[in-house]
């Protein structure tokens, strides 16, 4: 339950890391809140056996304040870098939240790492004592970088799961020691694709130059079209390795299409940036043009900066976070997290799933990475969030707001987790600013074993670019699969320049994609530009995708539907500017086409080649929509215009405005 009581003793859960920390201020400071609540202080250079009730006597851990404010109370902190894990003992009340804030100016980070320290060169001696347990990583390029004096090693316990190690030097990302190289920029790696000859299991590739057995045991990722999956290499054969399992879903490696990238043996340590952890043993190697004593090198050894899985009407504002993140419980409901910047929120390597499992489901990551917002009337504002593995928030529960942020550079595993990723309903996301991005940008998938009665979502004047990174068969806004989608509106997004990794598939990315069967939605006044198959699609498989209104929407659209009758009973698709692929099949099912501009009639935008799509003067596409009270409403003609934009209205703009 979420209490409003006030522990007898406060209990530390974690240390701080004053490296960073500013000078204290000279004067004391023992201001309330406007609302008369207490205000607390926390300092690097705070003593535990402070009152924390002035600038001068500070508490030396956020966690102090945690466990002693109550409704009202505020927690103001000071510039540094704490490593916690802060746990509020309780929770805020309607009018009167906890608060967590940045001191007025003040740089403050909370960070999940730990640094490492007592690094040695590798020599020819350790690599005859690895070789005892691995006889391959002889005469490999990991043997040679040690000769060149660039192997370095040190004693550290990051646990047996390898999969979640997570190192930085000088906070930016190292990569684990993996063939190819896939290079240090987690959205646009280097990438190998199987050759001809592969099949089921079975990667063939002649550039496969390691000897037989090299590759036993190591871990696999591949990707081919949608589908993103790791296993295990069971045999290895110079030119050749076979996984303990075919891919899921597609069931085969596909010649010239599937990804795979190979990791998990010390033979590969030899890219500047690398490492290879020995979780027997306890010990971490990295690979350094330079002595890494003279740099800061940390793991990841903390989950959460902030575990508010049992309190609300808390605010969280102001605050960096590193290599960490912040989770809400089910019982959650008016917490604010306004203001913060977050890197490398969640890290992750496995993400092995069943044989059924083709991505559409809640998968590995999905759930529960990034910024994980559970219960109902929450929100994330005005943040910056970037460099995860997973999602920048998973957004489920209800009624939460996801608005004004800048989610960039992640999803890095090209899987079905996205900037926003939407598991519960009633959800509203705005004006946010998302590019860069290994799948889509916002991943609309409702997870039914959330309670309580489903509603619409709502998702508004985005600005999502440099999608589909990683992945393909996605969109800028993607959901699936076969959902009543109870209204859901998607309106006024500007989506455009995906960046896929084309192989010899391609298919389906676009703005707006309802796939396999989602009916409905409102998709309306969207813009896309630079979108293969235009700014809507509309997938039919799957049942059908029935009672959508498609409306006022610019840059063309694809409908993906069998010759079946009614598998798009109900669905209205008007006033669209752009050309309409697939229209046949999707008419024969029941779909309603009308005052749409003709393929071929130019639209005289004010200017094209800028992406500046509203009407000019002379434009066909004004005087001719069909009237839709409050979706193209607005325009200075008698009748409403075609397209996204109503003649002589202001311009909307889309994105964030931080």
């Amino acid at each position: 339950m979420l209490g409003n009581w006030r522990p007898v003793a406060a209990v530390l859960i974690a240390s701080v890391c004053g490296v960073a920390a500013a000078v204290p201020p000279a004067a004391a400071d023992t201001a309330d809140g406007a609302d008369g609540g207490a205000t607390y202080y926390v300092a690097p250079w705070g003593r535990e056996s402070s009152n924390g009730r002035s600038t001068v006597a500070p508490y030396r851990h956020i966690q102090q304040c945690a466990d002693v404010m109550v409704p009202g109370d505020t927690c103001l902190i000071m510039g540094g870098t704490y490593e916690e894990t802060v746990v509020p003992a309780r929770s805020g009340t309607e009018g009167k939240p906890i608060t967590y804030r940045a001191f007025p100016g003040a740089k403050v980070t909370l960070s999940g790492t730990t640094r490492l320290r007592g690094w040695a060169r590798l020599t020819g001696d350790d690599v005859q004592r690895i070789a005892q347990t691995d006889p391959y990583a002889l005469d490999s390029p990991f043997s040679q970088a040690v000769e060149a004096g660039h192997v370095y090693s040190t004693a550290a316990d990051l646990g047996t799961d390898v999969t979640t190690v997570q190192t930085f030097t000088d906070k930016k990302m190292n990569i684990e020691a993996q063939w190819p190289y896939p290079g240090l920029d987690l959205l646009d790696p280097a990438v190998q694709y199987a050759a001809a000859g592969s099949a089921a299991a079975t990667i063939v590739d002649p550039a496969l130059t390691r000897p037989a057995g090299y590759w036993n045991g190591a871990r696999a990722q591949t990707n081919y079209w949608f589908i993103t999956a790791t296993g295990t290499v069971k045999s290895s054969e110079v030119g050749s390795v076979t996984l303990d399992v075919a891919p899921p879903c597609s069931h085969k490696i596909v010649p010239k299409d599937t990804r795979y990238a190979l990791s998990g043996k010390i033979g590969e340590l030899a890219h500047p940036g690398t490492w290879f952890y020995d979780p027997a043993g306890k010990r971490l190697y990295l690979y350094s043009e330079d002595n890494p004593n003279l740099h800061v090198i940390e793991a990841k050894t903390r989950k959460l900066a902030f575990d508010l899985r049992n309190v609300g009407h808390t605010t969280i504002a102001g605050v960096n976070l590193f290599a960490s993140t912040i989770e809400t419980g089910v019982g959650s409901s008016h917490v604010v997290i306004d203001g913060i910047t977050a890197k490398y929120l969640s890290h992750y390597t496995d993400i092995t799933r069943g044989a059924a499992d083709c991505g559409s489901t809640v998968t590995r990551g999905v759930a529960d990475t990034g910024i994980v917002v559970n219960g109902t009337d929450n929100q994330v504002v005005n943040s910056d969030l970037s460099l995860s593995a997973g999602n920048g928030i998973a957004l489920r529960g209800q009624r939460n707001t996801v608005s004004n942020n800048v989610i960039h550079d992640v999803n890095y595993l090209g899987t079905y987790a996205a900037p926003v990723a939407v598991q519960g309903n009633s959800q509203t996301i705005t004006h946010n600013t998302m590019y860069r991005v290994g799948r889509s940008g916002i991943n609309l998938q409702w997870d039914t074993a959330i309670g309580g009665t489903p509603g619409p979502d709502h998702i508004a004047y985005n600005d999502i670019s440099d999608y589909a990174r990683l992945s393909l068969d996605t969109a800028a806004i993607y959901t699936c699969c076969g959902s009543d989608m109870l209204g859901t509106q998607i309106h006024h997004n500007v989506l455009h320049d995906p960046t896929p990794k084309k192989g010899a598939t391609s298919f389906g990315v676009t703005g707006v994609y309802a796939d396999n069967g989602q009916s409905n939605i409102v998709i309306a006044n969207n813009v896309g530009w630079g979108n293969p198959e235009g700014t809507v699609m509309l997938n039919g498989l799957g049942g059908g995708s029935k009672n959508n209104g498609v409306y006022n929407n610019t840059g063309g659209m694809t409908m993906f539907y069998v010759k079946e009758p009614g598998n798009s009973t109900g669905t209205k698709v008007y006033n669209n500017i752009g050309p309409i692929r697939g229209i046949k099949d999707a008419t024969n099912g029941g779909m309603v086409l009308s005052n749409n501009l003709p393929d071929g009639v130019d639209p005289l935008f004010v200017d094209a080649a800028k992406h500046d799509y509203r009407l000019s003067e002379p434009s066909p596409a004004r005087n001719a929509a069909i009237p839709l009270p409050g979706v193209n409403d607005g325009s200075t003609d008698p009748v409403p215009s075609l397209g996204a934009y109503q003649y002589g209205a202001p311009k909307w703009e889309a994105g964030a405005t931080r």
